[in-house]
């Protein structure tokens, strides 16, 4: 007679569609009610996950070049400084401009 616990099944369909949209590794195990350190020692829940969390990645950006090719201005902004390496222009300190509001300022507070 075995002893011991009998072995859980992995329902690999789910993990492949739950990592694709990037679950956790604790989450999954939560939702199929088996460990994480279960989860982790088997070779093919590791594999499917893996090629999952690609799958995700890859799907969103796809999505994010489709939003950039259909003028979504804030998606062309964020892939340019991703991919491009641009950034705002920075801005130059005017100090007699901050001093003209500096003086403004002390004049209002002198009148209250």
């Amino acid at each position: 007679m075995a002893g011991g616990r009998p072995k859980k099944s992995i329902d690999y369909a789910l993990v492949e569609k739950l990592s694709t949209i990037q679950c956790t590794q604790a989450e999954i195990a939560s939702i199929l009610a088996i460990s994480t350190k279960t989860l982790q020692r088997d070779e093919e829940f590791c594999r499917i996950y893996k090629k999952g969390i690609e799958q995700g990645k890859s799907s969103l950006r796809r999505l994010q070049w489709k939003a950039a090719e259909n003028g979504n201005t804030t998606m062309l902004v964020w892939l340019g400084k991703q991919y491009l390496q641009q950034r705002e222009p920075k801005q130059e300190i005017n100090l007699d401009t901050n001093k003209e509001v500096i003086e403004q300022i002390q004049n209002l507070t002198n009148k209250l």
